[in-house]
C-alpha cells in the first residue's frame, strides 16, 4: 500500500516512525503547503519525498492519502484525489460538517470506486452507534472536555472572552447542535462530526464543549438512546504533549486507520 500524508505535524512524524507496525506499508510522500513546510524537514530525516500541491503528489502513484493538515486540506484534496480512484483518510472529519462538499467527496468515492474513511479519532463505540441507528437512535450527545490550554488561539473562544489562564472552574464554551459547533472548533471537535456522520447527523446530535482547569485527561462523554436500550462511554485521553489540542488516542487512530487499509479481514468498525 503506497500511502501519502498532508501535513508535516504530529501525526505524519508518528506514522513515520512506526511505519514497520503497518504491515505492508509504504511512506511515497509529504505533501506541504510551500516551500518552508515543516514537513520539508520531516520528510528529509526520514527519506521520503515532500512535494507541493495536488499533481506532484498524484504523480508520485499513491494507493491512498492520508489528510493530518486541516479542515482547508480536505476541501482541496479530498474531491481531486478521489476522483483519480486514490483513496482518502480525512482526519480532519469536521470539514464535511459542509453537507455539499460531503456530497461531492462521497460522490467522487463511489463513482471512483475509491474510499473515502474518516476513522474515530479519539473516541469510540461507534460500532455500537451504527446498530442503534439501525435499530432507531432518539438521542446521540457528546461533551467534549480538555484543560484550558487545550482552547487557546481559538478565534470562537477568544471572543467569548474567556480568562482561560486564570479560569477556576468548569465553563462551558459551547452549548447546542454539532452542526453550529463544529466549525466554531476545527481542530479540536472533529471526533463529534465523525459520531455525527456515523450516526443521527449534524443537527439531530448534541455537542458541549467545555474547559476545565481540575482536569488531568482530555476527557469525552458520549450518550446514546434508543431502542436498543442506553449506551453511556466516557473516555480519558492523554493529550500529545507535543499539541495539547488533540489527544494521544486520535493520532493512534490514524495509525490503526492506516493499517486497516491494506487488510482483506476486519474486527469491529
Amino acid at each position: 500500500m503506497r500511502i501519502g500524508i498532508i501535513g508535516g505535524g504530529v501525526i505524519a512524524r508518528l506514522v513515520l516512525e512506526h511505519s514497520g507496525a503497518l504491515g505492508d506499508v509504504q511512506v511515497v510522500a509529504i505533501v506541504g503547503r510551500g516551500p518552508q513546510s515543516k514537513g520539508k524537514a520531516l520528510a528529509g530525516e526520514f527519506g521520503v519525498p515532500f512535494v507541493v500541491g495536488l499533481e506532484a503528489l498524484a504523480a508520485l502513484r499513491p494507493e491512498a492519502v492520508v489528510e493530518a493538515a486541516s479542515h482547508d486540506a480536505v476541501r482541496e484534496y479530498g474531491e481531486p484525489l478521489l476522483a483519480r480512484g486514490i483513496s482518502f483518510v480525512a482526519l480532519s472529519g469536521g470539514a464535511l460538517c459542509d453537507d455539499a462538499l460531503r456530497d461531492r467527496l462521497e460522490r467522487a468515492a463511489a463513482q471512483n470506486r475509491a474510499l473515502l474513511y474518516v476513522p474515530s479519532g479519539g473516541i469510540g463505540g461507534l460500532d455500537a452507534l451504527k446498530a442503534a441507528c439501525m435499530a432507531g437512535a432518539e438521542e446521540v450527545s457528546i461533551a467534549v472536555t480538555k484543560p484550558p490550554v487545550a482552547w487557546k488561539g481559538i478565534p470562537y473562544v477568544e471572543k467569548l472572552g474567556v480568562d482561560l489562564d486564570g479560569m477556576k472552574a468548569a465553563t462551558v464554551l459551547f452549548d447546542g447542535s454539532a452542526r453550529e459547533g463544529v466549525p466554531h472548533f476545527p481542530a479540536n471537535v472533529n471526533i463529534a462530526a465523525v459520531l455525527s456522520m456515523a450516526g443521527i447527523g449534524f443537527d439531530r446530535t448534541k455537542l458541549k464543549v467545555v474547559a476545565d482547569p481540575g482536569l488531568k485527561f482530555n476527557t469525552h462523554f458520549i450518550v446514546i438512546r434508543g431502542k436498543t436500550g442506553r449506551i453511556d462511554i466516557k473516555f480519558e485521553s492523554v493529550a500529545m504533549p507535543e499539541n495539547p489540542k488533540t489527544s494521544m488516542l486520535a493520532c493512534f487512530s490514524a495509525l490503526a486507520a492506516i493499517r486497516e487499509l491494506g487488510r482483506s479481514t476486519r474486527y469491529g468498525s
